[in-house]
């Protein structure tokens, strides 16, 4: 697996596939057994694989649990990103959750107990906290920075323009910069191509794109009774509207057939072959359950689109602009204004 460097403003190396590991535990009813989780684990691993994502709230704090003991031994060999601000074993009260200096400075001690070590390489603030001005975190993740707790600081699930003021403030006021962002991305859902992937382009941040199958929907099995998230857990999914999505869907399984690969191995490919079109560090993160669903992530690395299959999924996938983009469209612009465009490899 190759590497890439997370953003233009760091030299954080990462591999092109992040592991995520929402379902390394049962906490939640729905997961993978620690067995389980060890077999991906070690896969993932042999296969070039180094960029963990984890997070406190993922199976009542099991995963991070699990990870510590898959790291002991190999800490140093893998980026270790974990989350914190919507609770998770230390508590989910007021008290527990959000992004104060209190909650900031208690969540990291957490983590790093549960990930057995002593340092975390990408911090993420799991989601907005509407309380707390963005300075205090800011303020509070740089003194961890300082301290050698965590290395680099993330923004998971913001809205760009929050996450453009708090680039802006670090700057300004000599704070540990943000390293990037994190949010949902795959053929069925590509509000990101908006602003959030733009700005992630213009300051040259890192972008981590979670849930790159939709939720299980871009692989076909729901169309044929098979059981995923939307059946056995019914978080984080999409359901065909009849309209775009579907439309999607029915592009993905016939090119996939076309080229002889499953739907799911094509899905993770143009995702693959977008991120290699940045000038910024843009990294799929992936959620296997099972080491089937894990080879069939690892199978698109190997996967050449030909441009024109590639342009039809970017055709059938992409987000009717808004305004005022749909302006800008409307009298001639360049769509760059509202898409973050293909670059040349650095």
């Amino acid at each position: 697996m190759k590497h890439l460097t997370f953003g233009r403003r760091t030299g954080l190396r990462v591999s092109q596939l992040s592991l995520g590991t929402g379902n390394f535990g049962t906490g939640w009813g729905y997961g993978a057994d620690p067995d389980t989780a060890a077999a991906i684990f070690d896969r993932f691993a042999d296969a070039g694989g180094t960029f963990i994502d984890t997070a406190a709230s993922y199976q009542a704090g099991e995963s991070e649990q699990m990870l510590g003991t898959l790291l002991a031994g190999r800490r140093n060999e893998f980026t270790l990103a974990t989350k914190f601000g919507i609770g998770g074993p230390d508590g989910s009260g007021v008290l527990q959750t959000g992004a104060s200096r209190r909650s900031v400075f208690r969540a990291v001690e957490g983590s790093l107990r549960r990930l057995g070590t002593d340092y975390i390489d990408l911090f993420w603030v799991h989601f907005p906290d509407a309380v707390t001005p963005v300075e205090e975190t800011l303020a509070a993740l740089d003194d961890l920075a300082r301290t050698g707790k965590i290395l680099y600081v993330g923004f998971s699930n913001f809205p760009a323009w929050l996450t453009s003021r708090a680039v802006t403030i670090a700057e300004l006021r000599g704070l540990t910069p943000l390293a990037g962002v994190q949010f949902e991305y795959s053929l069925v859902e590509r509000a990101a191509d908006r602003e959030i992937l733009p700005m992630a382009e213009g300051l040259g941040i890192g972008a981590a794109l979670w849930s790159p199958l939709g939720g299980g929907m871009l692989t076909g099995k729901y169309r044929r009774g098979e059981e995923g998230r939307q059946t056995a857990w019914n978080r984080l999914v999409h359901n065909e509207d009849g309209g775009r999505k579907s439309a999607t869907v029915d592009v993905v399984l016939s090119a996939a057939d076309a080229l002889g690969v499953q739907p799911a191995q094509l899905a993770v490919a143009w995702l693959l072959e977008r991120a290699r079109r940045s000038s910024t560090g843009v990294v799929p993160v992936i959620g296997p359950r099972s080491i089937r669903q894990l080879d069939d992530y690892l199978v698109a690395l190997d996967i050449e689109i030909d441009s024109a299959t590639y342009d039809r999924l970017d055709q059938v996938s992409r987000s009717e602009p808004e305004r005022p983009y749909d302006k800008v469209e409307a009298r001639g612009g360049d769509d760059a204004v509202f898409r973050f465009h293909p670059v040349s490899a650095c």
